[in-house]
């Protein structure tokens, strides 16, 4: 354990290993990887035929990173790759289906004895603090399972509580980024006054990087909680009007309507429910206070590098906009090349 702190604490400014860089948040890290200037490395599973996904890959390659085929249950593999390659740094991003895969990995990181951080897959809430409804208690016991098994090998981590991604948060597995906010009607979750905190993706990615490399968040959590970004429901439906030029009708889902959504356990959108039922409920991302011993806020750490704002996001929205027949107003550019993600209900 001993040697361990002594190789976290020296310098750290080595090549990187990204797992999960061709997902939306993954992306982001491995940009703002590279454009740090470090050796990056992503590991990619052999073989996608998805042409999103494949397409990623392509422009990673272009933009400098070095693909390694394989998978985190390849335990040989990547023991091989994290030694041949001196790679100092892991930073996860597997999507929820694939947490307790890390398990494997941390066992190759444990044989390899050399990683001074280590940032499992977290990217929302502070998992031991928060404590949603099922299925999305599940889904966070997962997480603490890999947090535990972290600490008690004893390797050098950060934990990344980002909370929410900048734009609408929809209720229905429907990511952010891959649509405008609303242009028929807002569903507001409860009164709609309970605040949150919204990060936009290269935020995200540039911050988590900057964390990975700094001896202050050894073995800490990192809040990512930006006042300007700090908005309800209400006060983002407001702001999207605002852009739009004109007044969307509201549609209250109450408490009790996500409790049923999330008690249909349909995968992965009763995960979503239950997670939106603590955001917008329970205030998950704001009823508590960071202690400063084992938690660290991400604006104290970098005072002088500003977000992006709320506003500055809902502007891009709004440019990609095109105006049609009065205040009839579409957006071609809204939506992305998504990977669909089938429902499973038990």
């Amino acid at each position: 354990m001993l040697a361990t702190m002594k190789l976290a604490c020296s310098n750290t400014d080595g090549p990187a290993l990204v797992i999960g860089a061709t997902g939306y948040i993954g992306r982001f890290v491995a940009d703002a990887c590279l454009d740090s200037g470090r050796t990056t490395y992503v590991l990619i599973r052999p073989g996608s035929v998805c042409p999103a996904r494949a397409a990623a890959v392509h422009a990673l390659r272009a933009k400098g990173a070095i693909v390694v085929e394989g998978s985190v249950s390849d335990k040989e593999l990547l023991e091989r790759k994290l030694r041949e390659e001196g790679i100092e740094v892991v930073i996860s991003v597997l999507g929820g289906s694939q947490i307790l895969d890390q398990l494997n990995l941390l066992d190759s990181i444990k044989a390899v004895g050399t990683i001074k951080r280590f940032l499992p897959s977290e990217f929302g809430h502070d998992i031991d603090k928060a404590n949603p409804v099922e299925p999305g208690l599940t889904f966070y016991e997962e997480k603490r399972k890999v947090r535990r098994a972290i600490e008690a090998v004893g390797i050098p981590y950060t934990y990344i509580c980002c909370n929410s991604i900048a734009g609408w948060p929809y209720h229905d597995n429907t990511h952010p980024s891959e649509v405008t906010p609303p242009l028929d009607r807002f569903h507001i979750y409860g009164d709609g006054n309970v605040k949150a905190f919204f990060v936009a993706g290269s935020d995200i990615g540039k911050f988590t990087v900057k964390a990975a490399y700094d001896f202050r968040t050894l073995n800490k959590t990192v809040h990512f909680r930006p006042t300007r970004n700090l908005l309800s429901l209400n006060e983002m439906a407001a702001l999207w009007e605002s852009k739009i030029g004109r007044t969307l009708p509201r549609v209250t889902l109450a408490e009790e309507d996500l409790l049923v959504m999330a008690e249909e356990n349909c995968i992965p959108v009763s995960i979503v429910a239950a997670l939106t039922h603590d955001i917008f409920i329970n205030g998950c991302q704001i009823n508590f206070s960071i202690d400063g011993c084992k938690d660290v806020e991400v604006t104290s750490l970098y005072p002088d590098i500003s977000f992006r704002t709320i506003d500055e996001c809902f502007d891009d929205h709004a440019a990609d906009l095109v105006l049609k027949k009065g205040n009839m107003i579409t957006s071609p550019n809204s939506m992305v090349n998504r990977m669909p993600v089938a429902p499973t209900c038990a």
